[in-house]
């Protein structure tokens, strides 16, 4: 059953889905690149192939359908306190019918996580996340996954600078999807080395209400991925990296006019 708040914005949507962000010029953020919104045509761009078989959530890559997804390593790194560790992680999209899928594949010499509660802080923690606009525009909301290695869930839509400048996140959005993770190494044990993880995403369809998700062969949506990478149990701050460049931003990884794009290829 959809809530009020979910119901509300789906209205908004509809009102609001044919406007665009006109670029601008602006400052230089801490890639050394000039910060500006991106509008269509100007996005860099993820080609995700179309699955030719089933693909289980388990954190295993050992379907034949990953083969044909196009890799890609997240290079835009940021942390907000201290210099960062610049860990390698991999990314793979595909799609079907019913179904999105995501892998993240990630090097991790201290994989760590403490939170346990769902819509918490998972992003605090080693955490695969994912920012979706079902369009290829940049209309100022998404919706967005979160998810840390031992698989607790923040999930929401965002209106961002919906309300004077304000960005509004609704938790109440909870749809069904599946989240499968491995880990090389220990948890939480900041006396070894380990090795890394993966985090393997289902997201179906359905879950992305009031948007067309039919007939997408050719088609063209908005997203961004991202990793955050906390490297010590007691340190309370975390690098982050992400698919696309955020051109800074004040370090804020959800200004949906920064966003790349997906395309659905058709194999």
């Amino acid at each position: 059953m959809r809530t009020a708040a979910v119901t509300a914005l789906i209205l908004i949507l509809n009102v609001t889905s044919s406007f665009s962000q006109a670029g601008q010029a602006g400052q230089t953020g801490q890639t050394g690149q000039t910060e500006k919104e991106l509008v269509i045509g100007e996005q860099p761009l993820y080609r995700a192939a179309k699955a030719t078989g089933p693909i289980v959530a388990d954190g295993v890559m050992n379907e034949d359908a990953w083969k044909e997804a196009q890799v890609v390593t997240f290079d835009h790194f940021f942390r907000r306190d201290e210099p960062l560790e610049k860990q390698r992680t991999e990314f793979r999209m595909m799609w079907d019918e019913r179904n999105i899928y995501l892998f993240y594949e990630c090097e991790d010499t201290s994989i760590t996580a403490r939170e346990t509660g769902f819509d918490g802080r998972p992003y605090l923690d080693d955490c695969a996340e994912f920012f979706v606009l079902p369009v290829p525009d940049s209309l100022y909301m998404h919706f967005g996954y979160e998810v840390n290695v031992v698989g607790a869930r923040y999930d929401y839509v965002v209106l961002w600078q919906f309300v004077g400048n304000r960005t509004v996140f609704i938790p109440d959005y909870n749809p069904a999807y599946e989240v499968g993770v491995t880990m090389d190494g220990t948890l939480n044990d900041d006396t070894d080395t380990d090795r890394g993880w993966t985090m393997e995403y289902v997201i179906p369809m359905s879950a992305l209400r009031g948007f067309n998700t039919r007939n997408l062969a050719g088609t063209r949506w908005a997203f961004q991925a991202v990793r955050q990478d906390r490297n010590a149990v007691d340190d309370r701050f975390r690098s982050t990296s992400t698919l696309f460049p955020t051109y800074d931003v004040a370090l804020d990884v959800h200004p949906p006019y920064r966003f790349g794009l997906m395309e659905f290829m058709d194999n």
